[in-house]
């Protein structure tokens, strides 16, 4: 777990690696995913420029997991569907 300098506590964010071990997606489309759906899947990054994933991203990531892989959505569904969530949610 990485040392939060902003309040001194653990956070819990992990590594591009560790979030893909986790979730069973392969770090390769997390990336895409980034790309893809950037105003939903939007890691920290360091100084560095490393990925850290906060367990909202995990939740995130395991969201369009179940939507891309097991409902069968496009990309462009799946943008569909996570913009009627974040109004109905609004």
């Amino acid at each position: 777990m990485a040392q939060n300098p902003q309040n001194g506590k653990q956070s819990q964010s992990v590594s591009i690696s560790v979030a893909s071990q986790i979730t069973g997606v392969e770090i390769h489309t997390l990336r895409y995913w980034e790309r893809e759906f950037a105003g939903f899947l939007n890691p920290i990054r360091t100084d560095g420029g490393q990925r850290r994933y906060r367990p909202e991203d995990i939740q995130g990531v395991f969201l369009l997991k179940r939507l891309l892989r097991d409902e069968m959505f496009s990309i462009a569904g799946a943008r569909r569907h996570l913009a009627r969530l974040q109004r109905e949610a609004a």
